[in-house]
């Protein structure tokens, strides 16, 4: 029997023909703004999560503090077996309840961290684009009340832009950042309140360890809980 030799059009309808059958699906608000306005800033975006991703690979139970739009919320689920995703925000809470229904181990909860906390006991938590939004007066309230969250060998990463880069940052950024930090600050942070801090600069989507005050975006990794 002569086999029917496939075309360059048939492995293309094989390869991709499922994916048509996909539902669209709408981005949030905020990340719909990037599009439209600043693309790139997207993949900056998905490269910070893409880190947090492979640092927590495998925990139990995580929390996300800030999600914003949720734009990265997937990236995380994926790799872990439930994320609690916590919102000062309502209007994040029931719109990513909506878009993101899809997503089984993920849950959201309306809670302002200045303030209150949940009564539960992580294995890691992490926030992105978050401390430079903090009234400086509030921020020791606001990582209190998440270490109340975490166990005592639990894992917390912080990534925020650097101070030593507000000069190029948008009259957007530059209105609601008022607690930026610097590489060194952001160490003296984590060390407060851990036993290790481990520190790294990014520039768009690299990760690095280079000279810190030319980093656009810094990161710690606290380990190891001290109270």
């Amino acid at each position: 029997m002569q086999k029917i030799k496939k075309t360059d059009w048939d492995g293309y309808k094989e390869g991709t023909d499922y994916q048509f059958a996909t539902p669209e699906f709408l981005l949030g608000h905020w990340s719909a703004y990037s599009f439209f306005n600043d693309p790139k800033h997207l993949s900056f975006v998905l490269a910070r999560y893409k880190f947090c991703a492979k640092m927590l690979q495998g925990k139990d139970l995580v929390i996300e503090i800030g999600f914003g739009d949720g734009f990265g919320i997937p990236i995380i689920a994926k790799e872990v077996k439930h994320l609690v995703c916590v919102d000062w925000d309502k209007r994040h809470i029931d719109d990513c309840k909506r878009r993101l229904k899809h997503l089984k181990n993920v849950t959201f909860e309306h809670i302002d961290l200045n303030n209150d906390y949940l009564k539960i006991q992580a294995d890691a938590a992490y926030s992105i684009d978050v401390i430079e939004h903090l009234d400086p007066e509030k921020e020791n309230d606001f990582y209190a009340n998440t270490c109340k969250m975490l166990k005592e060998d639990s894992v917390l990463i912080t990534g925020t832009p650097n101070v030593t880069a507000n000069q190029y940052a948008t009259e957007r950024s530059r209105v609601q950042h008022i607690n930026l930090k610097s590489m060194e600050e952001l160490k003296k942070i984590t060390e407060d309140r851990f036993k290790f801090a481990f520190m790294f600069g990014m520039n768009d989507e690299v990760l690095h360890t280079g000279y810190s005050p030319m980093c656009h975006y810094i990161w710690s990794i606290g380990a190891g809980k001290k109270y």
